[in-house]
């Protein structure tokens, strides 16, 4: 069947063939049974006590006004037999009296289940959307209209189910008590029944066109929601906020926040001043009706063809059925309206990646070559090619340097063989396997890397190294090191709780201590250590000393070559001095490899890395 999903992209409203506007409705119900599914898997038990519950209150109206139908008969056959007393009115009063505790502790334990259960599923919800991005590409992270998606998925995943469950339960109800109430409206009239199905019915469809103008609405709107957030986000990230405050950026930020909550604002309020224009009709044609049908039922009794216990009842009846018939359709409105929304939910979660995982483990070393094989890449979305025609091998134990200006492509050229991205054209491969039929988890054990955009973990010193190869993340030996090896062991040696510290201030560290935050150039420290706690056989770094000062740099390079020993290692760097102890320097520029060679080679050629090196080298004369 095919998905419609309403939002940003080709499936809007007005892109929709005829065909598929008509489906709509019914499209948006399709996603019921499976919400109802997350639902019941999160608790069975739970959902059964609150679907037997409902049930229970389900029959309780009927079953109430016709008791209290048999009260006043009884009171009246009281009056007329005073000798009688109260024995006659006994039965039926404590039948209402059972019955209105009983409806009382039924609520409570429907109430009770439905808050246990909320916790439960929106737990299961989020861990489902956690572990769907896990199984992403890298594509989807870096494309705005996917995440649009991810952010509507969130937006839906904490309560969307469980009200779908709660709209159900009171559909259900209502539909058996309205069924149960038109059984005893038929035992009067037929016609009663017709007048108030006629004046109800338009409640239905307007409350239902007014659900989809929300969905539409608020579907609409993630990217300006995302954007809200992220105004937010700006004005209260620690790592951001002194720049903030030093650029007089607050005053700025808060008033786009201001202005685009506002524009929500203006939306939110005339669909709800048309909404509520339209229910005060609605009520208006309800309440003709009501009081048509209570006249006739006045009428009825007054000429002695219904006793007082008939006029209570469908009195009761009558007060009760359109009020109920209204809920039902605004209750359907609302499930039509949670069923469009928990769509985006579903349409996330049926996301495929587009890098389909091989199954054969990448080799534990580097016998042949890793080797790239005319390959050509470009970002989903960009008309220009960032790689084009890259053949390169690497050798077992060479060190490669790739340098080059910024859009040159080097970082790209990583990604792919860490495949992040797959080529367009050509192929990359491991001792002679493609990268396609490797197993992914193998062949990223195979590489340690550190990207320019390195990441820190607001968590101990301990974890930040650890998570390098995380099941070693309890092997301190390992991970000190590692941490040695990157240059990063004497800054958390001279932190107060060692490698307990927390990092950062994000999070309180043990003793409830303010964690400790780290300049740029020590946070690269820790991810250096990062990189080099796995013992892979191809080492990757990109930028490592981008944020070090001179000596820090001098210190790392002259221990390079001992740490990368016997490892394939890629270095990406601007500074001529650190590329020039490479085997091999790789010049690229608009995607193309343009020189390669040793640094004196390349120097001797004149070409464009001879420009670039005495253009750097003249800054320090």
């Amino acid at each position: 069947m095919k998905m419609v999903f309403i939002g940003p992209g080709p499936d809007t409203p007005e892109n929709l063939s005829w065909r598929d506007k008509l489906r709509l409705p019914f499209l948006a119900f399709s996603s019921l049974p499976r919400a109802l599914r997350l639902v019941w898997e999160a608790q069975p038990a739970l959902t059964l006590i609150m679907a037997l519950t409902m049930l229970v209150e389900a029959f309780l109206p009927a079953t109430l006004a016709w008791v209290g139908k048999l009260t006043i008969d009884a009171v009246v056959s009281a009056i007329a037999q005073p000798s009688a007393g109260l024995s006659l009115v006994a039965t039926p009063l404590a039948s209402a009296v059972g019955l209105a505790v009983a409806g009382q502790l039924v609520n409570v334990v429907h109430q009770l289940s439905q808050d246990l259960l909320r916790d439960k599923l929106t737990n299961r919800i989020n861990l489902m959307i956690l572990e769907k991005t896990l199984t992403l590409d890298l594509e989807f992270f870096e494309t705005p209209h996917t995440q649009d998606m991810l952010q509507r998925a969130w937006g839906e995943a904490n309560f969307r189910p469980l009200m779908m469950l709660q709209e159900t339960f009171t559909m259900v109800r209502s539909t058996i008590t309205l069924i149960t109430l038109t059984g005893l409206m038929l035992r009067f009239s037929p016609w009663v029944v017709l007048l108030l199905a006629v004046t109800g019915l338009p409640a239905l469809y307007v409350q239902s066109r007014f659900a989809r103008e929300s969905f539409e609405m608020y579907s609409m709107r993630a990217p300006e929601q995302r954007k809200l957030s992220y105004y937010s986000f700006l004005l209260t990230a620690s790592h951001i906020v002194k720049e903030i405050k030093l650029f007089k950026l607050g005053r700025v930020l808060i008033e786009r926040y201001v202005e685009l909550f506002a524009r929500f604002t203006r939306e939110n309020r005339r669909l709800a001043l048309r909404r509520n224009a339209a229910n005060v009709g609605l009520q208006l044609l309800s309440q003709i009706g009501y009081y048509s049908a209570y006249l006739l039922v006045i009428q009825q009794t007054l000429s002695g063809r219904l006793t007082l216990g008939d006029l209570t009842l469908y009195s009761g009846v009558l007060m009760q059925a359109p009020m109920i018939a209204q809920n039902l359709m605004h209750t359907v409105a609302n499930l039509y309206e949670q069923n469009l929304f928990i769509g985006n939910l579903f349409a996330f979660l049926s996301l495929q990646p587009r890098l389909q995982p091989g199954n054969r483990p990448a080799p534990e070393h580097i016998r042949q070559e890793i080797k790239f094989d005319h390959v050509n890449f470009s970002y989903p979305g960009s008309p220009e090619p960032t790689l084009q025609d890259i053949c390169l091998p690497l050798r077992p134990g060479e060190k490669i340097a790739l340098v080059g200006e910024n859009g040159a492509g080097k970082t790209t050229l990583i990604k792919l063989l860490t495949r992040l991205y797959d080529p367009a054209s050509g192929r990359i491969t491991f001792d002679g396997a493609d990268l396609r039929e490797l197993d992914p988890a193998s062949l990223h054990s195979r590489i340690g890397v550190i990207f320019q955009d390195f990441a820190q973990y607001h968590l101990t010193a301990r974890e930040n190294i650890g998570f390098g190869q995380v099941e070693a993340l309890h092997d301190e030996a390992r991970i000190r090191a590692a941490a040695e090896k990157g240059g990063a062991h004497s800054i958390i040696e001279g932190l107060p709780q060692g490698y307990d510290t927390m990092l950062g201030r994000w999070f309180m560290g043990p003793g409830e201590k303010v964690g400790h935050d780290l300049s740029v150039g020590q946070w690269q420290k820790v991810a250096l250590g990062r990189a080099f706690m796995r013992d892979a056989p191809v080492l990757i770094l990109d930028e490592p000393t981008a944020s070090l000062d001179a000596r820090a740099e001098y210190e790392i390079f002259k221990r390079f070559r001992e740490l990368a020993a016997d490892r394939t290692a890629i270095l990406i760097s601007h500074r001529f001095s650190t590329v020039r102890m490479a085997d091999r320097i790789i010049v690229l520029d608009k995607g193309r490899i343009v020189e390669q060679g040793t640094h004196e080679e390349l120097l001797a050629a004149n070409g464009m890395y001879a420009a670039l090196f005495n253009l750097q080298a003249e800054g320090y004369r």
